[in-house]
């Protein structure tokens, strides 16, 4: 059930280029683009340390559930967003994915299996995390060319509030022992 929470969110997670894709959509100058990735790789980086902390200390789903929250809400600004936003965008929802990428990271499976056959369940892990992203991929794709980015972004809010929803049932309430798993 873990990994399927986590392809459903990996399918919410599509790829970045969809944000360079809508950078240049709301009018950001084609100079300026690039920045959008850099910034997001930058909040990526210093979000590291602090997530890492904050998920020693308190429950990893708490974690995950923040994580997820502000994926939602980077895509849902992504989604509404008119051109005169722009470098509101910019500054915000670029870093937030990058946040929100630190925070979550990629499916693990190894921790839970025992010592002599950790690499299965992670081989299996990361390879339903590599098939959604593929799926995350063209699936965002079809829908920009269907609905737009309106519908691309919004579908990855909707798909990450399956996988908190998912996340929720899987490992009970947010915090306490039974979460800290």
């Amino acid at each position: 059930m873990g990994v399927a929470v986590a392809s459903v969110f990996t399918l919410a997670r599509f790829s970045e280029a969809f944000l360079v894709l809508r950078a240049q959509n709301v009018g950001l100058p084609i100079m300026l683009v690039p920045a959008v990735l850099v910034a997001m790789n930058f909040v990526y980086a210093v979000a590291a340390y602090p997530a890492g902390v904050i998920s020693d200390r308190i429950s990893r789903t708490a974690v995950l559930a923040g994580g997820i929250l502000l994926l939602v809400a980077a895509d849902i600004a992504l989604a509404l967003l008119r051109r005169s936003a722009a470098l509101r965008w910019a500054s915000c929802s670029g870093p937030a994915y990058g946040a929100d990428a630190r925070v979550t990271g990629r499916p693990r499976g190894g921790h839970r299996a025992g010592r002599n056959c950790a690499a299965r369940p992670m081989d299996f892990s990361i390879c339903s995390a590599e098939v959604a992203m593929l799926a995350a991929s063209i699936i965002a794709g079809a829908l920009w060319d269907i609905t737009g980015p309106q519908g691309t972004f919004l579908a990855g809010a909707g798909f990450a509030l399956i996988a908190l929803a998912g996340l929720l049932m899987v490992h009970g309430k947010i915090g306490g022992k039974a979460a800290r798993e």
